[in-house]
């Protein structure tokens, strides 16, 4: 499947794109940069610092964006203003890395050490009442969570065991009887997203490629792109057709000159309508 470059290279770690008709379209953040960024439909690109590490966001039922910033979380309100909320832990080396909703309004983001010490890191969940619960620990690198259509599975990447998980799900369990979904080595995954006929999309990190994967972990699409670090993907347009990936100049040679870029691919598939934190 062939890619569109959208932009040029306006990230150094591009990641977490996301679509929501209730602001306008897709946003994605410069992770490390700690910037939110926006498309507009004539291709334009906006920047809005909102804090030193911008790692998720999600749109926000009532207007603006719940985002994990470096050591926690932050809210965005529908004028724009954004309210940090307290840290969740006090180690200045590590990190928020990645994120997204639950069917039941709750957000997730998980975590990094900055030198990627095994073991270092944690999922949590921030709840609408803006409590902060630990979801499970013993993370190295976490990654892309996303639900399966129906709601009742959620698929999760630790970069630094080569695979994608699988867990089951409901409101009051959480995320239970956690198994490989598909073993990805020696690719990393990096970000993913869930199509509406269940199937997993799959950044794959120095990898230079998205994989898709059916609702049974079998590979059957492959989307290429021209240059190495892929980091996230999502649906979006106004029929939710259209495949955005995001890619990063962290670690990558200056020749390479599309890293950092945000791309476009028609997969012939629909996403599913972007999940909103109730709080």
């Amino acid at each position: 499947m062939k890619v569109q470059q959208i932009t040029g290279p306006v990230a150094f770690h591009g990641e977490g794109p996301v679509w929501s008709e209730g602001w306008g379209g897709l946003r994605w953040v410069d992770m490390l940069a700690g910037d939110v960024l926006s498309l507009s439909p004539d291709g334009q690109v906006a920047r809005r610092h909102v804090g030193e590490v911008a790692a998720a966001l999600r749109p926000r039922m009532q207007g603006g964006a719940v985002i994990a910033v470096e050591r926690g979380f932050a809210l965005e309100s529908p004028d724009g203003t954004v309210e940090q909320l307290g840290e969740v832990w006090s180690d200045h080396g590590v990190r928020m890395n990645e994120g997204g909703c639950d069917p039941d309004g709750r957000f997730y983001a998980g975590s990094m050490a900055y030198d990627q010490s095994p073991g270092a890191a944690a999922v949590y969940r921030l709840d609408p009442d803006h409590s902060v619960h630990l979801v499970f620990d013993g993370v190295t690198v976490s990654n892309g969570i996303e639900w399966s259509p129906g709601g009742t599975r959620a698929y999760y990447n630790d970069t630094a065991t080569y695979a994608v998980r699988i867990f089951d799900y409901d409101r009051d369990a959480g995320l239970t009887a956690g198994r490989v979904f598909a073993d990805v080595a020696p690719n990393r995954p990096d970000g993913l997203t869930v199509d509406g006929d269940g199937g997993v999309w799959v950044a794959l990190s120095n990898g230079g490629a998205v994989r898709r994967y059916t609702p049974e972990g079998v590979l059957d699409e492959l989307v290429e792109l021209p240059t190495k670090k892929v980091t996230a993907c999502t649906f979006g347009g106004p029929d939710l057709d259209q495949l955005y990936i995001t890619t990063s100049r962290e670690g990558i040679a200056p020749a390479d000159k599309l890293a950092g870029s945000l791309f476009r691919a028609d997969v012939g598939r629909r996403g599913l309508p972007v999940r909103e934190f109730t709080g």
